[in-house]
């Protein structure tokens, strides 16, 4: 028995690496010091709260078995792979078992859909529940949500979960259909929206006070995923699908995931050919930029920019496309326009704008709040900066940029990118 669950664990945790959406950040689950856990004081995947710890998290399929062809799937019907399903009580063992010798803080939860969307998703809901109100834990739940599951499970999942997920696949209908052409984008706005709706309607409960106690219902919100690099979308196309769920469904975020080749399939990159990392390591920087710097998508990028750069950052790309907004001078200018600047991030320009109170900030101060002073000094003027008669153009300025800096990521072959 237990050599069957060591290789259930082993099949059915592979298959589910290629998921990359399993972030804790934003679970808030309080232990009452009565049950097992704490989403909150922690969050055998390595993730990281929202506070910026690294923790664990039991990350499995309850099943490989699934009904679709996705052909960008290792889990697809007609993939030629060892298949396992673990049952309710098999998950729930696991979970508690690993707990308690402090492998994990919580658990992250998909399936393959075996059946049909409600026979799966009750069993990852029966699983949540078990673990909730049978064994209580109430350390880091995160439940994949099932296009097609009904609006009642869907509702009991959201009270039982920190986070739920459901992954949007592929960045366009187009590239969607090409691919897995039984799937739609439809089938996930329609969950997305209903539990954002939900999400809404709990928190008003709360806000009125005419009910006492109202349950938590997904603290963590919702997340999604796409496949990066299997289908031709621009980079404009990816970030611009990225925006409107954004703002249509109120996203904590958007994950992306560079495709890695599993498959002969003519239609995608062949197998053995690198995975995009550098442009997967770019879409985040840009959906950091829209979600915390305050950059609108099509600064970033549009119909004259429709790819981001291999060789600087999107930030930096956006400053040397507009030269004509620098240098900024940081004893002056709004917190806005200081985040814009390359070199300075968050924390940092929240610094400079409460240190300048105190007097003009000069450059050797600037670099004890910790900014990337060599990046930055091209595009900054402070109290003792020198007078620059002729400033270089963008070309120059980035060559000189690129001459003091190197990228890890530029070591890397980026095969696929070259296939569309």
């Amino acid at each position: 028995m237990y050599d069957r669950i060591r290789e259930k664990l082993s099949i059915l945790a592979d298959a589910a690496k290629y998921d990359v959406s399993c972030s804790s950040s934003g679970g808030n689950r309080k232990n009452d010091n009565k049950g097992i856990g704490d989403s909150s004081a922690s969050g055998i995947c390595h993730t990281y709260t929202e506070d910026g710890r690294c923790v664990s998290l039991l990350k499995i399929l309850l099943t490989n078995h699934c009904v679709y062809d996705c052909a960008f799937c290792v889990s697809r019907k007609s993939n030629d792979v060892k298949r396992a399903a673990f049952t309710v009580d098999e998950v729930v063992e696991l979970t508690m078992s690993f707990y308690r010798r402090n492998y994990i803080e919580g658990l992250f939860l998909s399936s393959g859909i075996f059946k049909n969307a409600d026979f799966t998703m009750e069993r990852l809901v029966r699983i949540a529940k078990r673990l909730r109100l049978e064994e209580r834990f109430n350390g880091y739940i995160h439940l994949k949500t099932i296009p097609g599951a009904s609006q009642e499970l869907l509702t009991e999942a959201g009270l039982y979960a920190d986070r739920m997920s459901i992954n949007l696949e592929m960045p366009t209908e187009m590239g969607l259909k090409l691919l897995a052409p039984e799937k739609s984008h439809d089938d996930v706005k329609m969950p997305l929206g209903f539990i954002k709706d939900t999400i809404a309607k709990f928190k008003d409960e709360k806000k009125t006070g005419l009910i006492k106690s109202i349950p938590k219902f997904v603290p963590a919100g919702q997340s999604t995923q796409m496949v990066i690099g299997a289908t031709p979308e621009t980079d404009m196309e990816i970030m611009y699908s990225a925006d409107e769920y954004y703002k249509n469904f109120s996203l904590k975020r958007v994950y992306y995931s560079g495709y890695i080749p599993i498959s002969h399939d003519s239609r995608m990159p062949v197998i053995g050919s690198q995975p995009p990392l550098l442009r997967e390591n770019r879409l985040y920087q840009t959906d950091w930029l829209m979600r915390f710097y305050g950059f609108n998508v099509k600064e970033l990028l549009n119909t004259n920019n429709p790819h981001l750069d291999t060789d600087i950052d999107p930030k930096l790309s956006w400053a040397l496309r507009n030269l004509e907004q620098f240098p900024v001078d940081i004893n002056t200018a709004d917190y806005h326009m200081i985040l814009r600047v390359p070199g300075i991030g968050v924390n940092s320009a929240q610094k400079i704008v409460q240190a300048r109170k105190f007097g003009k900030l000069r450059s050797d101060q600037l670099k004890k709040i910790g900014i990337s002073y060599n990046r930055a000094k091209h595009f900054i003027r402070c109290a003792d900066s020198p007078i620059i008669l002729n400033e270089p153009d963008a070309p120059h300025l980035k060559s000189i940029i690129l001459t003091e800096s190197s990228s890890k990521y530029l070591k890397v072959p980026q095969n696929q990118l070259s296939l569309f």
